[in-house]
This record gives structure tokens, sequence and C-alpha cells, in this order.
């Protein structure tokens, strides 16, 4: 048996322990608010919070499963290029600049990076890590506001990145599977499956 397939087979089981772990994390939370109020907590809190909302864990996924996708350099450039950049929109969050759209933005990155992953599309590699990083703007955005509310910021900020890149993991390892000989049928559906939810979140018909 090829290693490569070996070892994905071993990656696509962790990898959805690991979902599943991260969407029964997810599923008793709200909808998330700008600005809701104060948060309790610090680093366990902002471990917490980009589980906390279905959005936020499918865009994540969405950008790891991508990167598997593409292969190459994008493995690892579209999973670091979101969290810098989100580090960004963050900090335009704390700061209180005008931001439109930004819960639009949220769903329409779920249904962009799904639909990417269920059409394989394969930009080259400067362009899908714009696209990410734009969309990271929202998610980052989103956080940023509700950070001076949190009890300790510097700690609730270094938690919700951990959490940011663990999610990312999770995404790459499901990505795995497209080295099977079913996978790339797999991987694409689990991407329209994305998008669908992405077309959920932005009707409403999907509550994150």
């Amino acid at each position: 048996m090829p290693a490569t397939i070996l070892h994905a087979r071993r990656a696509v089981p962790a990898a959805l322990t690991a979902t599943a772990a991260l969407l029964l994390l997810a599923a008793p939370a709200a909808a998330h608010v700008l600005g809701s109020g104060r948060i309790a907590g610090g680093l366990e809190a902002g471990f917490v919070h980009p589980i906390m909302g279905l959005d936020h864990v499918l865009a994540m996924l969405a950008v790891g499963m991508w990167g598997a996708q593409l292969g190459g350099r994008a493995i690892w450039v579209l999973p670091v290029c979101f969290p810098m950049v989100m580090a960004f929109g963050g900090a335009l969050g704390v700061a209180g600049v005008p931001f439109p759209a930004v819960e639009t933005g949220i769903g329409a990155s779920v249904l962009i990076l799904g639909g990417a992953i269920a059409l394989a599309l394969r930009p080259p590699v400067p362009v899908s890590a714009a696209i990410v990083g734009f969309l990271a703007l929202f998610h980052g955005y989103a956080h940023g506001v509700e950070l001076p509310d949190a009890a300790d910021p510097v700690a609730f900020a270094l938690g919700f990145v951990i959490a940011t890149g663990l999610i990312h993991a999770a995404g790459i390892l499901i990505g795995l599977v497209i080295r099977l000989p079913w996978g790339v049928r797999v991987l694409r559906g689990a991407g329209a499956a994305i998008g669908v939810a992405g077309i959920g979140l932005l009707t409403g018909l999907i509550v994150a």
C-alpha cells in the first residue's frame, strides 16, 4: 500500500474526530452579536470564542481544506495568511474603525471558500492567499469588536489565535482525504456542503 494513501487513511479518522469535537463545542452557542458585553476570562474564553459560531468554524476549516486541495505552498500559506490578516481586522475592531456588513462578510466567506473547494478552483497561490486574507478581515473584526470587553484582552487574543490555528490544522487533515482514490469527490462534496451552509447563513436559515 503506498505510503501517502496509508497516511491519509490514518489522518482522516483523526480529522473527523477533531471536527466533531469542535462542532460539539460550537453547538450550544447562540448567535454572536458584535460588542454584546463584557467577556469573562482571558485565554480560555479567547480559545472558545472562535468555535462558538458555526460560521467561524466552517470558514476556518475550509481554509485548511482548500490549502490541502491546492497542495504545494498553499497548504501552509493559506492557514498562515488567515490569522495574520485576521489580527489586522481585529485591530480595526478594537480601534472602532467602521467596517461595513461584517456578518454578511462572514457568511459570504463560508459560501466562497466552500464553493472554491467544491469547484476545485486553483488560482495562483498569491491570488488564493489574497482571497483568504480579505475574508479573514471580517472574522478578525468580529473578534476585535469584542476584545476590549474581555477581562484580559491580550490573553483573549492569544486564545482565539491558537484556536484558529487548530481549526485550520483540522481542515488540512480533512483535506488529506484527497490523496485517496475517492478523495477528490469526497473533498469537493464537503466543500459543496460548506457552501450550502454559507447560503443558509446569508439567508438566515442557519444561525451561527
